[in-house]
């Protein structure tokens, strides 16, 4: 990280102001070629900027400085708050890469270095990410969280707990066969107990709904045999046509996604091929076990079928074209509705807000992703491994292993094949 790095952080321009972020051991020479004298740290001062290279005027400028490491990204940071405009940011740009050592900043490497340096730990960087790409309230709520440090608490929580019990294993260890020791109760029933009280702490915050299904979108797939109306269901609740709808069966041969924002709620809604035991052709095969991976995906069902549904932990069986002539009510449906007059649709949103609840992570309560959920499972696993050991030994490695996963959580080991992939998410100035 010997670079200094440097990108605007705020909107893109044209805007009121461009905040033009520079970070790294060369960050204050730099605003000092431009600018001139450096304003007292934290305190916002009015500077000329000039081209180094021929003095020219290229803005005025509000200049911050945050020497580190107290700064966001734990080194030398400095902000230049410009007039918004293309083609002031440009010049600005211009000016800072015909400097020694600058270069344009990789997306999310200013967070990067905030994490490298220790200012934030990985489960802070990632709920941060989530909060950059938050566009509703819920996904917001949970986002800040994490950004917060939510989830970094209740970890070092949990291994200050398994460090207490790891110190008591080495203790014995290293001791047991001294005679204060020997000849007092056997400590392993308090700690087998102490690592499965601990086991289930982690395992009831894993077994929450996962924090996917609130930034991606609860996934709803609408199912049933051909003609039974899912498409034209989908345009009913997208509010578009987002699907071709037609009488002839089979219309519909791979799956159809719509995005929808419902309520502060964020749902995927998939439209499938009819599912039939007797496929027109190859392509409408295809169509129906891409139908039925789908379903096994699927958060919630909406089953369309007259029959019972496949089995399915959230199905609502919608009673579809309940006002077609001579259709006969179906009592066993969880509600009625026809698209084609809006009738039950809104009703339909009211059952699926109130499923969602169940399925999706409270938002004042941490919520963890499948890495982090994955790593919980793993340490979990671990503890409760200790119930059935009585080699001391294999109970210190079960201890260890629970260690290792929490400091994956945090990003303290074994983090870096995902990094790239993490802050490839970023913007460049973030």
């Amino acid at each position: 990280m010997s670079d200094t790095i440097f990108a605007v952080s705020s909107g893109a321009p044209p805007a009121a102001i461009a905040i033009m972020r520079l970070s790294g051991a060369g960050a204050f020479d730099a605003v000092h070629a431009l600018a001139g004298d450096l304003p007292r740290p934290r305190a916002a001062a009015l500077r000329a900027l000039r081209d180094p290279a021929n003095g020219e005027l290229l803005d005025r400028a509000l200049v911050l400085i945050f020497p580190g490491p107290n700064s966001a990204t734990g080194e030398d940071l400095a902000e230049l708050h410009l007039h918004g405009g293309r083609a002031v940011v440009r010049a600005v740009e211009a000016a800072l890469a015909g400097l020694p050592s600058l270069r344009t900043a990789e997306p999310g490497e200013f967070t990067r270095r905030a994490l490298a340096n220790g200012r934030i730990d990985l489960s802070e960087a990632e709920g941060l990410g989530d909060l950059l790409m938050a566009e509703t309230e819920a996904q917001r709520r949970v986002a800040i969280r994490s950004a917060e440090g939510a989830v970094r608490r209740e970890v070092e929580g949990w291994t200050a707990r398994a460090l207490m019990l790891s110190a008591q294993v080495e203790a014995l260890l290293d001791h047991g066969d001294e005679d204060d020791v020997s000849s007092g109760p056997d400590p392993l029933p308090a700690i087998r107990t102490s690592a499965a009280a601990l086991a289930e702490d982690i395992a009831l915050i894993a077994d929450r709904p996962p924090v996917e299904r609130l930034r991606d979108g609860l996934r709803v797939v609408l199912a049933g045999p051909p003609n039974a109306g899912k498409s034209t269901l989908l345009n009913a609740l997208t509010g578009r046509d987002a699907a071709i709808v037609s009488p002839i069966a089979g219309t519909t041969r791979d799956r159809i996604e719509a995005p929808v924002v419902r309520g502060g709620i964020a749902y995927l809604l998939t439209d499938t091929a009819g599912l039939t035991a007797t496929p027109g052709d190859a392509i409408e095969a295809i169509g129906v076990t891409r139908a039925q991976d789908a379903l096994a995906a699927a958060d919630v069902l909406l089953w369309l079928g007259d029959n019972p549904a496949p089995a399915h932990p959230a199905t609502l069986w919608v009673h579809a074209r309940a006002d077609a002539e001579g259709r006969a009510p179906n009592p066993q449906a969880d509600l009625a509705i026809s698209a084609a007059t809006g009738s039950g649709i809104e009703q339909l949103w009211d059952r699926l807000g109130a499923l969602s609840q169940t399925l999706l992570p409270p938002p004042d309560l941490i919520a963890l992703n499948a890495r982090q959920r994955d790593l919980c499972i793993s340490a979990a696993s671990a503890l409760r491994g200790i119930g059935g050991e009585g080699d001391l030994l294999l109970v210190a490695e079960h201890l260890r292993s629970a260690l290792r996963a929490f400091d994956a959580i945090t990003g303290r080991a074994g983090v870096e094949a995902m990094l790239d992939a993490l802050f490839g998410r970023f913007c460049i100035g973030k």
